[in-house]
């Protein structure tokens, strides 16, 4: 049982230090309102550009699943 609690004081000293080398790496977001405003509106004309790109999309594939008109057949007779 001491051997055990032994061997977790010893990784809890040598694992504790650690703690502060993690959070040397984390940095903080020092972005102002200008910067979240400017991001917003380049989503804003993203969200706008995919709208028609969309539209043309779901355009196209009704064409495709559409029936076939006989246009040849039409201009013979």
């Amino acid at each position: 049982m001491k051997t055990k609690s032994a061997y977790l004081q010893a990784l809890a000293l040598l694992l504790g230090p650690a703690t502060n080398a993690f959070a040397a790496g984390s940095r903080t977001d020092n972005s102002g309102i200008f910067v979240w405003v400017f991001l917003g509106f380049c989503a804003i004309i993203v969200v706008a550009q995919l709208i028609p790109a969309i539209m043309v999309l779901l355009g196209i594939a009704k064409g495709v699943a559409s029936p076939k008109e006989e246009v040849h057949e039409k201009a013979i007779k």
